[in-house]
């Protein structure tokens, strides 16, 4: 089989996530009980053969860096290959180039070096458990420049407004990208380019003093690419809102989602971490709750995800909401539609209530 390289551009993705990125990118937010959003992009490029993944990111990469490490929970610390963070210049006083492209611009190396043919490029905001060998397949076999991997959604809702929607003939070779909310049609960020194409498209964008990769070397030349769409089934959500987290969150309480995210295909893979299994007090309940290891409960808990490391008190109330790593939550509090960050602490008493469309949110380190 043709081999990929991967690389996940963090440059121009766009959120409304507000305190849950206020001090990590939003790729390092945690999800699900004990993952990342990053968790997902890199592994479906592991489990698609994938043995060399660039990472180009900007800003607030301080939680990223400490998540994902040297790669060895992706099997990523590889001797050649594995994984690489690419930083956005290296003080060249030549170099012209701006926005993303300034990134492939001075890590040319990472795509020289590589014997690599073909890359898929991904953001973080699309979770799937995704093989794409079968999108690669596809792409040989159309002899395509560049294929999108897409998805048709049956409810459209305020989440997938900012992605665009893809617009195909009766080859699925791809005719037009637009903003039409009624497409159901939707572009996911992923796609698989030639990695000579690439090269050559990054080139001229920087000579024409573009700044964005995709709409310049991509969407702006439809008409001369063969571009084609590959059609993704299967779960999968955009988290790209703190109501989108919320709501795809609350989803993995459905057995149904649960199993398709994390059961009916591979592994999705995360940073290890070893805790103590949940200690249940006797004052305990818990109904339809996700429970990672390490935590004390010693109250009631209703339709919520509680994340490493939480302490919950006796008498406190906790219901469809989601408390992340290390929080405590003390005697008599009440909670309900929050969304609390990491070390987090809510003193006696409190009582603290969102709703199911506009969930309260608390920012890390923060006491109540």
């Amino acid at each position: 089989m043709e081999r990929m390289m991967g690389l996940v551009n963090l440059e121009h993705e766009h959120h409304l996530l507000n305190e849950l990125a206020y001090f990590r990118n939003p790729a390092s937010i945690p999800f699900g009980g004990r993952y990342r959003l990053i968790d997902f992009t890199l592994s479906n490029m592991v489990n698609s053969s994938i043995q060399e993944v660039a990472i180009f990111v900007r800003n607030k990469y301080r939680s990223l860096l400490d998540h994902i490490g040297t790669g060895e929970n992706w099997e990523l610390d590889r001797r050649n290959g594995g994984l690489f963070i690419l930083p956005p210049d290296w003080n060249d006083p030549t170099d012209r180039s701006r926005g993303d492209l300034k990134f492939f611009h001075n890590n040319r190396d990472y795509f020289n070096r590589s014997n690599s043919k073909y890359v898929l490029i991904s953001g973080s905001q699309f979770i799937s458990n995704t093989d794409y060998k079968e999108a690669l397949e596809q792409h040989i076999k159309e002899q395509a420049d560049v294929t999108l991997i897409t998805v048709r959604e049956e409810e459209l809702s305020n989440e997938h407004e900012s992605n665009l929607r893809v617009e195909c003939d009766y080859i699925h070779r791809v005719q037009a990208l637009t903003n039409d909310k009624n497409n159901p049609e939707i572009f996911t960020g992923v796609y698989i380019i030639n990695k000579d194409l690439l090269i050559e498209l990054v080139d001229n964008c920087i000579a024409y003093h573009k700044d964005h990769f995709f709409h310049a070397a991509i969407m702006e030349r439809l008409g001369d690419l063969r571009v084609f769409r590959f059609r993704q089934e299967g779960y999968h959500a955009f988290i790209n809102s703190v109501e989108s987290f919320y709501k795809h969150n609350m989803k993995l309480l459905q057995e149904d989602s649960y199993q398709q995210l994390f059961l009916n295909n591979h592994f999705v893979r995360t940073k290890i971490s070893n805790n103590a299994p949940v200690k249940y007090g006797e004052k305990a309940e818990v109904v339809n709750t996700l429970v990672a290891n390490g935590c004390k409960v010693n109250g009631c808990i209703e339709g919520s995800i509680l994340f490493r490391g939480v302490q919950l008190h006796e008498g406190a109330t906790v219901k469809n909401s989601i408390i992340m790593q290390r929080c405590t939550i003390g005697s008599g509090v009440h909670l309900e539609n929050v969304i609390l960050d990491k070390d987090v602490v809510v003193t006696t008493g409190q009582r603290i209530i969102g709703s199911k469309e506009k969930p309260y949110v608390v920012a890390k380190r923060q006491v109540i």
